[in-house]
């Protein structure tokens, strides 16, 4: 759930992994979210964050006070979201 109370905050760019009896959510370059034995798991600098998995919209407002904006698609193409393509 957490999967998708982030992607209504665009970011769309997530990646999910299950077993083991824990979940494992890429949300960018810079932040792993664990859900292990009902808490949502993540580092903040030095410092871990936990949150209860029953509430991905709560933990959602914390990802998004460090990470504030979702992950942009990459200009290395020279292509932005403002430029349209042929």
């Amino acid at each position: 759930m957490l999967r998708y109370a982030l992607h209504r905050q665009g970011f769309t760019h997530t990646y999910q992994s299950n077993g083991n009896g824990m979940s494992v959510l890429s949300v960018s370059t810079e932040l792993t979210v664990w859900c292990k034995n009902g808490s949502f798991v993540w580092n903040e600098g030095d410092l871990v964050v936990t949150h209860p998995a029953d509430d991905p919209d709560g933990a959602t407002r914390l990802i998004m006070r460090h990470y504030r904006t979702p992950e942009q698609p990459s200009d290395e193409d020279g292509w932005s979201p403002e430029t349209p393509r042929d």
